[in-house]
């Protein structure tokens, strides 16, 4: 099995997952910035985040606000 690794590309600021070395036979776009790589079975190999810095950080930031309020809302009851 391969070991899964990141790979980010300053200049151009995409980060690739690269989970798997197989060749890739398409790729699907989740979204304008996100594609999904796939083998010839379909399975994901690869994913790469075009704008990658932005998106991290506006994924993170969600992520905390989300679990800052369900805190504070717990410790409000």
């Amino acid at each position: 099995m391969n070991e899964t690794r990141l790979k980010y590309f300053e200049q151009e600021d995409v980060l690739h997952l690269v989970i798997s070395d197989e060749p890739e036979s398409r790729s699907v776009e989740l979204s304008p910035n996100i594609t999904v790589e796939l083998n010839d079975k379909n399975e994901m190999i690869g994913v790469e985040i075009l704008k990658a810095s932005a998106f991290l950080r506006d994924t993170v930031l969600e992520s905390v606000q989300a679990k800052t309020l369900q805190l504070v809302g717990a410790g409000a009851s």
